[in-house]
């Protein structure tokens, strides 16, 4: 529904035209920047696109400039305009409705992935789109809203020592993507979790819920596949793209995280198969108490049979019934009754029917 929203709303477009496509998320455009070397490290937030320019050129240093927000198509396009990017870049930049992808240009190299948040509360799947442009000194990254994956990589650059400050920005684009996709082990952490706690439950006490939250489960595991499946492609992509702006020594690491996306796919097509199972056995464990229901049922029924029978005898209203005046007869018709229910229950019982 979403992505049948998203294509309309492009409909009748010439291909470069610039326009937010997709949900706003974010109140405003927080534009950041971190300007990075052996030596040196800072990080500061800007209040307009040109101060990047001072930047820019500064062959000593790599410079990554993070943009949150993206309703705001003029600073999306004053930026594209500072680092000469193509108009269809933009574009895609700005439609949230983009598949993983990488695309190589003459001057820079463009990726689109999804980051995904758990909405712990509501146990609900948050997606946003995350774009990084490589450049031969810098990075661009353009995101839906504040709040991402990426401060465990922030926090390395104040290490001088550490392989991000020695590093190009093709090392920070591949430290960036791993971070995306290292997030994804703890989503799938936790939602493994659930499932295998939801397992333990499922034989010794299937509710009615049961069915809606497997299903629930099902709905996210399609969801992150979704996610990750072309994102194996767009690091493929990355480690085979004939481009210098990523080193040799980099395209290591992203084999590494290419690696590790085949885990996540594995573990995913893992938890798949389980959720299935998962809902045979529901159904199975729901026919099994039904069919023990039943069978509780019918004993009892069987029970009652010559019981009623007896007591339909006695009940017609014949004339002449001699054990009718007898004496002793209600006691000895209730004391029969008694023994046929047990013995019958018992009969039952030796048959492992009840």
């Amino acid at each position: 529904m979403e992505s049948s929203e998203i294509k309309r709303s492009e409909i009748g477009l010439a291909p470069g035209t610039l326009v937010h496509v997709g949900e706003k998320k974010a109140e405003k455009v927080v534009i950041r920047v971190l300007v990075y070397n052996n030596e040196k490290f800072i990080e500061k937030e800007l209040e307009s696109v040109e101060e990047c320019l001072e930047f820019k050129d500064q062959s000593d240093i790599n410079l990554w400039v993070n943009i949150d927000g993206l309703d705001r198509v003029d600073v999306i396009e004053k930026l594209g305009n500072c680092f000469n990017i193509h108009p269809l870049t933009l574009e895609d930049v700005l439609n949230t409705g983009q598949r993983p992808k990488t695309e190589d240009y003459d001057s820079y190299i463009y990726t689109v992935l999804k980051m995904i948040f758990l909405d712990m509360e509501k146990e609900k799947i948050i997606i946003d789109q995350v774009s990084i442009i490589i450049g031969p000194n810098y990075i661009l990254s353009f995101q839906e809203k504040q709040g991402d994956v990426f401060d465990p990589v922030r926090e390395r650059f104040e290490n001088p020592a550490s392989r991000l400050r020695k590093n190009g920005v093709d090392y920070l684009a591949y430290s960036l993507i791993d971070a995306v996709v290292d997030n994804y082990f703890l989503i799938l952490e936790h939602l493994g979790d659930k499932i295998e706690y939801l397992d333990e439950g499922l034989v010794i006490q299937p509710r009615p819920q049961t069915l809606k939250i497997i299903q629930k489960y099902k709905r996210d595991m399609i969801i992150l596949r979704k996610s990750v499946w072309p994102l194996r492609e767009l690091i493929n992509g990355l480690q085979r793209v004939e481009s210098d702006l990523i080193k040799k020594t980099t395209r290591v690491y992203l084999r590494d995280v290419y690696d590790h996306t085949i885990q996540i796919i594995d573990s995913i097509e893992g938890f798949q198969d389980i959720l299935s199972s998962m809902v045979d056995i529901y159904l199975s464990s729901i026919s099994y108490r039904m069919n023990d229901v039943m069978k509780i049922l019918t004993v009892i029924a069987t029970i009652f049979i010559p019981l009623t029978f007896i007591a339909g005898v006695y009940g017609m209203n014949f004339e002449y019934m001699p054990e009718l005046k007898w004496r002793w007869g209600y006691p000895v018709v209730i004391v029969g009754m008694t023994i046929i229910g047990i013995s019958m229950f018992v009969f039952f019982k030796k048959r492992e029917w009840v």
